[in-house]
């Protein structure tokens, strides 16, 4: 926990868990032999990410009331995140996740202790008094997580925070549709579509840009999250790169080449990264180069948090 009384250049809200990386590639759980223990969860990570940039950041989520999530709060401190906002679900567990780890391009998730998840547990009216309110209004950059409106009372937690929130600043939306969190993909929409008005930037790769908005196509899908509202619409192609659209036109940067390792938390890197670049004020396509490598150098390496790069080292590839 920070004494710094400034307002937080980043604050994050929504999952947190335990990731469980095999040491082993290639092959299935069921023949891996061991295992490392990591922070995870998208809106986490992000937070990790933006402080490996020197940004103050602070998370607003719940963990259960066991060892990990005593290491959740111990984590995030070392990496200089103030938990302050991470609150106890005594009768849930921390989740945990494991993978499997087929590179280039197969990374296949299993998730324990999310139904429910303490961080699903966020109530609307635990946000909209006291410290955590303040600093939903007054941190220059809010993100939230597409999956923290998947289920109530999360749902309705995660509106109200953007309400509270006001526009101010720079609010970002993280897509992040994973359809095992949701009963289905229109109620996703759904929900997606009464978040975007309170959002300024909206990030997602086109399979979530179609859940939001309805397209798919890059240009139709950066036009459609324009016209609902949102000042820049980033929009991930994949082997196409990445399409940033705002007042000024578009703006298209290409895939970083690396050897991938483990693909998880890549996105994440490329969010504390998009962070970290729109408070430095710099051009658009400055933001999305240093943004892509960011990401690029977390896909070469095995975990999510502890992977997320420093400045020094992106700009030393950019």
């Amino acid at each position: 926990m920070t004494s710094d009384t400034r307002p937080y250049e980043v604050l994050t809200m929504g999952r947190v868990g335990v990731d469980l990386y095999p040491h082993d590639t290639g092959v299935g759980l069921e023949d891996v032999e061991s295992f490392g223990k990591y922070l995870g969860g998208s809106a986490t990570n992000v937070a990790v990410a933006a402080a490996r940039h020197g940004r103050r950041t602070a998370l607003v989520t719940r963990v259960g009331d066991d060892p990990f999530g005593r290491f959740v709060h111990r984590a995030l401190r070392g990496f200089g995140v103030d938990d302050r906002f991470v609150t106890s679900a005594p009768d849930l567990p921390t989740p945990v996740t494991f993978c499997e780890i087929f590179p280039p391009d197969d990374f296949p998730l299993y998730f324990y202790g999310r139904r429910p998840a303490p961080d699903l547990m966020l109530r609307a009216g635990e946000l909209d008094h006291g410290p955590v309110r303040d600093a939903i209004r007054e941190a220059d950059v809010f993100w939230v997580t597409g999956t923290g409106l998947s289920v109530e009372p999360s749902r309705a937690a995660t509106l109200a925070a953007l309400e509270l929130r006001g526009r101010r600043g720079i609010t970002i939306f993280d897509l992040d549709y994973r359809p095992m969190f949701w009963a289905s993909r229109e109620e996703a929409h759904h929900a997606y579509a009464a978040a975007l008005p309170h959002v300024s930037v909206a990030v997602g790769n086109l399979d979530e840009c179609e859940t939001a908005v309805g397209e798919r196509e890059p240009d139709a899908a950066a036009k459609a999250l324009r016209a609902a509202g949102v000042d820049l619409a980033v929009v991930k192609q994949g082997p196409a790169g990445v399409r940033g659209d705002n007042v000024d036109g578009c703006v298209s940067v290409p895939p970083f080449s690396v050897d991938v390792v483990n693909g998880l938390g890549a996105g994440d890197a490329f969010g504390g990264a998009l962070c970290h670049g729109l408070l430095a004020g710099w051009a658009l396509e400055r933001v999305l180069r240093f943004a892509n490598v960011a990401g690029a150098v977390v896909a070469s390496r095995l975990a999510c948090a502890d992977a997320m790069p420093t400045t020094a080292e992106v700009e030393a590839l950019t």
